[in-house]
């Protein structure tokens, strides 16, 4: 009996300390780490997320696959403006984002489309490889930091300039400007035209006046200059495509004209370069950034379980509010308040010698 009444005397000890643990786990997740008094870091709203199926897989060029994504119930997909993306979650786990190229009307269905890169970082590899009719996948969005604004009184015309896969956000946009009755001219170019997904719907869309194609391959590079040289005061100009493309309608944009674009990777900044040290606040430790290395990789040592995917400042995976500190922002995200108290430290650097993140 004394045996029995001390096993149910420690296994009452046990659930009670099991409770207790739960309890201060609770409080600080990073416990035993020194906790702050109100952690943020990872405690971001993410944008939805939704696991759908792959109902149909096309091929409108040569090396772009298409994926038709419907909801696994029947409710409506979340709603979408033209220029909007979705981040889609990878079988391996990698988070790439693509731009919505469908009809924005259309709630059953999204439509993306990808080209694969052979020598990139295994996104599109995966796109090409793993998923097809039947496959399901997680998606998170829509979001927009691409938004065609038709409304504002200052454009007198739009201009879109697309290259390549570009296309993608920009033919929604095209269909919503023609729709809107609005003037509005298209520049699309690409080495090939077997290799231009969308074309013959662009040629569909409007007189060829308005539209503009340029395959490198039979025309060589497109005339920037005649495209934009006497554009009237306050033509909206979006712009998706290679950054060699997007320097060039940067550097001749004439005066006056308003440049709207969408990168496939973060744009190369100059300065901030050097090296600096980040404290890590909860965990007491302080790590060197090198100057050709990133926060994140100095972090992941000291904190191993630290969140990331796409390494590029597009995904906001590795969003840490920052308490102290300068930051040199370079990703394509955050929103300018988030900008004030929190970086993408996958690339982002101090404008100082320190920085004090939450973590």
């Amino acid at each position: 009996m004394p045996r029995v009444r001390t096993l149910v005397l420690a296994t009452g000890a046990a659930l009670l300390a099991q409770r207790a643990m739960r309890r201060r786990i609770r409080r600080s997740p990073l416990w035993p780490l020194p906790a702050l008094e109100n952690p943020v870091s990872g405690t971001r709203t993410r944008a939805r997320s939704l696991r759908l199926l792959v109902t149909g897989r096309t091929e409108p060029a040569v090396g772009v696959v298409e994926l038709h994504l419907e909801a696994l119930d029947t409710a409506d997909l979340p709603a979408w403006e033209p220029g909007a993306h979705v981040d889609l979650v990878l079988p391996s786990g990698q988070i790439r984002q693509y731009s919505l190229c469908g009809d924005p009307a259309d709630r059953s269905t999204y439509t993306l489309a990808t080209r694969l890169i052979e020598d990139g970082r295994g996104g599109s590899r995966e796109v090409h490889e793993q998923l097809h009719e039947g496959s399901e996948v997680e998606i998170r969005g829509p979001r927009n930091r691409f938004a065609l604004n038709l409304t504002d009184a200052r454009a007198p015309a739009y201009v879109f300039v697309a290259g390549g896969i570009g296309i993608t956000p920009i033919l929604p946009m095209l269909r919503a400007a023609d729709a809107a009755g609005v003037d509005w001219k298209l520049l699309y170019g690409g080495r090939t035209r077997a290799s231009m997904p969308y074309i013959e719907a662009v040629e569909k869309l409007a007189a060829p006046e308005r539209v503009t194609i340029v395959a490198e391959d039979e025309d060589g590079l497109p005339d920037l200059s005649a495209l934009l040289t006497g554009a009237p005061e306050g033509t909206a100009v979006y712009c998706c495509g290679p950054e060699p493309l997007m320097a060039a309608v940067t550097e001749i944009l004439p005066a006056g004209c308003t440049l709207h674009l969408e990168r496939f990777a973060p744009a190369t900044l100059s300065g901030g370069t050097g090296a600096f040290e980040v404290e890590l606040r909860r965990t007491g430790r302080t790590v060197t950034v090198p100057p050709d290395g990133t926060v994140l990789a100095a972090v992941r040592p000291e904190v191993p379980n630290v969140s990331y995917s796409c390494e590029q400042g597009f995904c906001g995976t590795c969003q840490q509010r920052v308490l102290e500190g300068e930051i040199d922002h370079r990703d394509e995200l955050l929103t300018d308040s988030e900008r004030d108290d929190s970086m993408l430290i996958c690339v982002s650097r101090a404008r100082g010698n320190r920085l004090v993140l939450d973590l």
